[in-house]
């Protein structure tokens, strides 16, 4: 298993759509910067959000067998406010298209790292396509900002041999998901 360098991500989303829209380098000027680095690539969190609000009183756990939709506060925004000690969902601007021998890591950026929020998303699996579903959460004890249409994350790409079934061929829960995907049995 090998990481892939910017040429190589270049390449791939240039020719096989494996990033759409492409960056085709990073743009950082006033922004928490996105688009390609040298092994990997920046993505952005999109303007739309579920903001987690358990304002209701009736949730006493989170239960990801049977998410109470009604603590999950839908926004539409340039900046989006985390509530302290709380969490967002999101979604990339970026829709990806993952090869049949490639899988992701993805990682959050040091500029929100450093404020105390932490992105969390699992890997891309081979042959996964879709907008990513990002949890951005507020480890502060004060409200936290997020910025829409920047930098989030940065995805690392491994390469490796082909498995015998991708994610696309067991026809995965979360497959060509759309928009924020809440968790699904």
């Amino acid at each position: 298993m090998s990481i892939k360098p910017d040429y190589w991500i270049r390449q791939m989303a240039q020719e096989h759509g494996m990033i759409e829209p492409f960056v085709d380098g990073q743009v950082r000027e006033g922004v928490v910067s996105y688009g390609l680095s040298s092994f990997g690539y920046d993505i952005r969190v999109a303007d739309e959000f579920r903001i987690f609000t358990p304002s209701t009183g009736r949730l006493s756990v989170v239960d990801p067998k049977a998410i109470d939709e009604s603590a999950m506060v839908a926004y539409q925004g340039e900046v989006c406010i985390i509530p302290p000690n709380s969490f967002a969902l999101a979604r990339t601007v970026e829709y990806f298209r993952v090869p049949r021998d490639v899988i992701t890591l993805c990682v959050g950026k040091s500029t929100y790292a450093r404020c105390g929020i932490i992105v969390n998303v699992t890997p891309f699996e081979p042959g996964w396509e879709g907008f990513v579903t990002l949890e951005i959460s507020n480890t502060t004890p004060l409200p936290a900002k997020i910025y829409a249409n920047e930098g989030i994350a940065q995805v690392l790409f491994f390469q490796g041999p082909e498995p015998e079934v991708t994610y696309a061929d067991r026809q995965g829960k979360y497959q060509k998901q759309t928009g924020i995907t809440l968790p699904r049995l």
